[in-house]
Protein backbone atom coordinates (compact mmCIF):
# COMPACT_ATOMS: atom_id res chain seq x y z
CA UNK A 1 0.00 0.00 0.00
CA UNK A 2 1.48 3.63 -1.17
CA UNK A 3 1.14 6.39 1.70
CA UNK A 4 3.46 8.58 -0.05
CA UNK A 5 4.63 9.79 3.55
CA UNK A 6 8.21 11.23 3.62
CA UNK A 7 10.33 9.10 6.24
CA UNK A 8 13.13 10.46 7.21
CA UNK A 9 15.67 7.67 8.78
CA UNK A 10 18.90 8.58 11.18
CA UNK A 11 20.94 5.73 10.75
CA UNK A 12 23.12 4.44 13.81
CA UNK A 13 26.69 5.32 12.72
CA UNK A 14 27.58 3.33 10.01
CA UNK A 15 24.34 2.26 8.94
CA UNK A 16 24.66 -1.51 9.30
CA UNK A 17 21.34 -1.95 8.27
CA UNK A 18 21.17 0.26 4.79
CA UNK A 19 24.97 -0.60 4.65
CA UNK A 20 24.98 -5.02 4.87
CA UNK A 21 21.02 -5.50 5.07
CA UNK A 22 19.75 -2.88 2.30
CA UNK A 23 17.67 -2.26 4.97
CA UNK A 24 15.11 1.26 4.08
CA UNK A 25 11.94 2.42 6.01
CA UNK A 26 10.46 0.47 8.61
CA UNK A 27 13.99 -1.58 8.87
CA UNK A 28 12.27 -3.66 5.70
CA UNK A 29 14.18 -5.30 3.07
CA UNK A 30 14.04 -2.67 -0.21
CA UNK A 31 17.79 -2.86 -1.86
CA UNK A 32 18.75 0.00 -0.07
CA UNK A 33 21.75 0.21 -1.03
CA UNK A 34 21.08 -0.41 -4.63
CA UNK A 35 18.71 2.60 -4.48
CA UNK A 36 21.32 4.99 -3.08
CA UNK A 37 23.79 3.85 -5.64
CA UNK A 38 21.11 4.63 -8.36
CA UNK A 39 20.13 8.26 -6.49
CA UNK A 40 23.94 9.28 -7.08
CA UNK A 41 23.76 8.04 -10.33
CA UNK A 42 20.78 9.66 -11.71
CA UNK A 43 21.59 13.22 -9.48
CA UNK A 44 24.94 13.80 -8.78
CA UNK A 45 27.59 14.35 -11.46
CA UNK A 46 29.96 13.99 -9.19
CA UNK A 47 28.86 10.73 -7.70
CA UNK A 48 28.58 8.64 -10.56
CA UNK A 49 29.89 5.10 -11.24
CA UNK A 50 30.01 4.39 -7.26
CA UNK A 51 30.64 0.71 -6.58
CA UNK A 52 28.72 -1.12 -4.40
CA UNK A 53 31.61 -2.28 -2.07
CA UNK A 54 32.85 1.44 -2.42
CA UNK A 55 29.64 2.55 -0.95
CA UNK A 56 29.84 0.07 1.78
CA UNK A 57 32.56 0.97 2.94
CA UNK A 58 32.34 4.90 3.10
CA UNK A 59 29.06 4.28 4.79
CA UNK A 60 30.87 2.17 7.47
CA UNK A 61 32.95 4.89 8.10
CA UNK A 62 30.53 7.80 8.41
CA UNK A 63 29.84 9.29 11.90
CA UNK A 64 26.46 10.63 10.30
CA UNK A 65 24.39 8.88 7.68
CA UNK A 66 20.59 10.93 6.56
CA UNK A 67 18.25 8.96 4.23
CA UNK A 68 15.11 10.38 2.99
CA UNK A 69 12.50 8.23 1.44
CA UNK A 70 9.04 8.45 0.25
CA UNK A 71 7.52 4.84 0.73
CA UNK A 72 10.03 3.04 -0.70
CA UNK A 73 11.66 5.28 -3.14
CA UNK A 74 15.25 7.01 -1.25
CA UNK A 75 14.82 10.48 -2.07
CA UNK A 76 17.52 12.52 -0.35
CA UNK A 77 20.77 11.16 1.04
CA UNK A 78 23.60 12.65 3.08
CA UNK A 79 26.43 11.92 5.34
CA UNK A 80 29.02 13.54 7.99
CA UNK A 81 32.07 12.91 9.13
CA UNK A 82 33.18 14.73 12.29
CA UNK A 83 36.08 14.76 15.52
CA UNK A 84 32.93 16.04 17.37
CA UNK A 85 34.91 18.96 18.15
CA UNK A 86 36.74 20.94 16.24
CA UNK A 87 36.05 19.88 12.35
CA UNK A 88 33.26 18.19 10.88
CA UNK A 89 32.45 17.25 7.19
CA UNK A 90 29.15 17.43 5.09
CA UNK A 91 29.30 15.13 2.31
CA UNK A 92 27.46 13.84 -0.33
CA UNK A 93 24.06 15.50 -0.34
CA UNK A 94 21.82 14.77 -2.61
CA UNK A 95 17.92 15.02 -3.64
CA UNK A 96 16.04 13.44 -6.44
CA UNK A 97 15.75 15.97 -9.06
CA UNK A 98 12.14 15.46 -8.96
CA UNK A 99 11.57 16.20 -5.17
CA UNK A 100 14.36 19.15 -5.40
CA UNK A 101 12.61 22.74 -4.29
CA UNK A 102 10.54 21.16 -1.66
CA UNK A 103 12.78 22.08 0.97
CA UNK A 104 14.22 18.07 1.37
CA UNK A 105 17.56 19.56 1.13
CA UNK A 106 17.28 21.59 4.19
CA UNK A 107 15.64 18.47 6.01
CA UNK A 108 18.66 16.58 5.18
CA UNK A 109 21.17 19.50 5.76
CA UNK A 110 19.56 20.55 8.96
CA UNK A 111 19.16 17.01 10.44
CA UNK A 112 22.78 16.55 9.96
CA UNK A 113 23.51 19.93 11.67
CA UNK A 114 21.84 18.72 14.53
CA UNK A 115 23.30 15.36 15.16
CA UNK A 116 25.06 15.14 18.14
CA UNK A 117 28.20 14.06 16.79
CA UNK A 118 28.09 17.56 14.42
CA UNK A 119 26.03 20.06 16.46
CA UNK A 120 29.12 20.93 18.73
CA UNK A 121 32.22 21.24 16.33
CA UNK A 122 33.85 24.99 16.00
CA UNK A 123 33.90 24.65 12.12
CA UNK A 124 31.33 22.51 9.73
CA UNK A 125 32.92 21.92 5.79
CA UNK A 126 31.56 21.58 2.58
CA UNK A 127 32.14 21.78 -0.87
CA UNK A 128 29.81 22.15 -3.47
CA UNK A 129 29.84 22.55 -7.46
CA UNK A 130 26.79 24.34 -8.34
CA UNK A 131 24.94 24.73 -5.11
CA UNK A 132 26.30 27.59 -3.50
CA UNK A 133 22.83 29.68 -2.96
CA UNK A 134 21.55 26.84 -1.35
CA UNK A 135 24.14 26.22 1.25
CA UNK A 136 24.37 30.46 1.56
CA UNK A 137 20.48 30.25 2.55
CA UNK A 138 21.51 27.93 5.38
CA UNK A 139 24.14 30.35 7.08
CA UNK A 140 27.00 28.72 5.05
CA UNK A 141 29.71 31.04 4.00
CA UNK A 142 32.43 30.92 1.34
CA UNK A 143 35.62 31.65 2.44
CA UNK A 144 38.33 32.93 0.20
CA UNK A 145 41.15 32.77 2.74
CA UNK A 146 41.78 29.47 2.35
CA UNK A 147 42.32 27.41 -0.36
CA UNK A 148 40.87 23.82 -1.60
CA UNK A 149 43.52 21.46 -2.40
CA UNK A 150 43.17 17.59 -3.40
CA UNK A 151 45.64 15.07 -4.13
CA UNK A 152 44.02 12.54 -7.05
CA UNK A 153 45.07 9.17 -6.74
CA UNK A 154 44.14 6.48 -9.31
CA UNK A 155 43.62 2.68 -8.08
Amino acid sequence: MKTNKLILLKHIKGAPGLRLLGLGPYMRPCKGLTKLQNLFNQNAQWAQNRSIPDLRNCLSKSDVIISLWIDNKIVGFGRALSDGIFRSVLWDIVIDQHYQGKGYGKVIVNSLLESKNIKKTKKIYLMTTNKKDFYTQLDFEEVNSQKLLIKLRKF
